[in-house]
C-alpha cells in the first residue's frame, strides 16, 4: 500500500502541472493587447471581422479567433519623381508624405490590400499626382508657385487613396531639380533683373540729388533777388531823402566845393557857369 501511495503521488503532480500549463495557454490566447496607435484586426477562423479592437485589452475566442495588429500611426514616404512641366521642362522632385491609416479601415486594409499597402496604393498615387499636376505649371511656376503646387498635388493624392482609408496628414516639396541650361537661364535672368533694378535705383538716386540742387539754386537766386530788391529799395529811400534835404543854399556849396579857384576864360554877358556871388560884389566895391 505504501508503495502504491508513493507511486501515485508524481503522476499527481505532473497532471497538475500539466492543467496548470493548459489554464495558462488558454487564458492567454482568450486575451489581446492592442498597443496605443494601434488597431487589432480579428480573424475568426481565417475570417476578417468588420469590427476592430481598439488599444487596450480585449478578450477573443482561444484558438478560434486571432487578432492582428495594425499601426494607425503616422508614418513618412519619401520618394522622388520625376514629371514634365507645361514648358516641357524635365523636373525632377523630392517629396515628403505624411499619411495614416484610418482605425475604421484597418480591417478593409488588411483583407483587400494587406500590409504592403504603401507599395501597392501610396506610391503610384504620389507619382501620377506629381506628374498631371507639374504638367499644369511652367519651370518658373513650380518655382515661384511652390506652396500652391504642394497643395493642388496633395488634394489629387487624397482623391485617390481617401477611398482605401488612407489620410494623407502632410505634403511637402522637398526640392525642385530642373536641367542644367534651365538653371543657367534663371540665373542669367535673376542677373539681369538685379542690374535692372540696381540702374533704376541709381536713376532715382540721380533725379533726388538733382531735384535738391535745383532746390538749393532756386533759393539762392529767390535770396539774391530779395537781396537786390531790398538794396534798390534802401538806394531809393536814400535818393529821396537826399533830394527831399537838397535846396539852392547847399547846391552852392557842394559847387563851391567841387570849384578849382580858375575863373571862366570867356567873359560875356551871360551868367557864370559857376556863380558864386562874386559878380555882385566886384559891383558893390565900384
Amino acid at each position: 500500500m505504501k508503495n502504491s501511495s508513493s507511486s501515485g503521488s508524481p503522476k499527481k503532480v505532473v497532471g497538475f502541472i500539466a492543467i496548470a500549463a493548459g489554464a495558462v495557454i488558454l487564458a492567454a490566447a482568450s486575451v489581446a493587447v492592442i498597443p496605443a496607435g494601434n488597431t487589432g484586426v480579428v480573424l475568426t477562423l481565417g475570417k476578417v471581422s468588420k469590427n476592430v479592437y481598439h488599444e487596450g485589452f480585449h478578450f477573443k475566442v482561444p484558438f478560434i479567433q486571432s487578432v492582428e495588429v495594425m499601426s494607425n500611426k503616422i508614418q513618412v514616404y519619401e520618394t522622388t519623381a520625376t514629371a514634365v512641366s507645361k514648358d516641357l521642362q524635365s523636373v525632377s522632385s523630392s517629396i515628403a508624405v505624411n499619411y495614416k491609416i484610418g482605425y475604421d479601415s484597418s480591417a478593409n486594409i488588411y483583407q483587400n490590400i494587406g500590409r504592403d499597402y504603401q507599395t501597392i496604393i501610396l506610391m503610384p498615387a504620389v507619382q501620377e499626382s506629381m506628374k498631371s499636376v507639374t504638367a499644369k505649371y511652367t519651370a518658373e511656376e513650380l518655382i515661384t508657385e511652390r506652396q500652391i503646387v504642394g497643395d493642388e498635388i496633395k488634394s489629387s493624392l487624397e482623391s485617390k487613396v481617401n477611398e482605401y482609408g488612407i489620410i494623407i496628414e502632410k505634403f511637402n516639396i522637398v526640392n525642385f531639380d530642373f536641367s542644367e541650361e534651365f538653371n543657367s537661364a534663371i540665373e542669367a535672368k535673376q542677373v539681369a533683373e538685379q542690374n535692372l533694378l540696381k540702374t533704376e535705383t541709381e536713376k532715382k538716386q540721380a533725379i533726388v540729388v538733382a531735384e535738391g540742387e535745383a532746390e538749393k539754386k532756386k533759393i539762392a537766386a529767390q535770396a539774391e533777388a530779395e537781396a537786390i530788391l531790398a538794396e534798390a529799395n534802401a538806394q531809393a529811400d536814400a535818393n529821396k531823402l537826399l533830394s527831399a534835404s537838397l535846396n539852392e543854399l547847399v547846391i552852392k556849396y557842394e559847387q563851391i566845393s567841387k570849384w578849382n579857384g580858375e575863373m571862366p576864360q570867356v567873359v560875356s554877358d551871360a551868367s557864370s557857369l559857376i556863380d558864386i556871388g562874386l559878380s555882385k560884389q566886384n559891383t558893390d566895391a565900384q
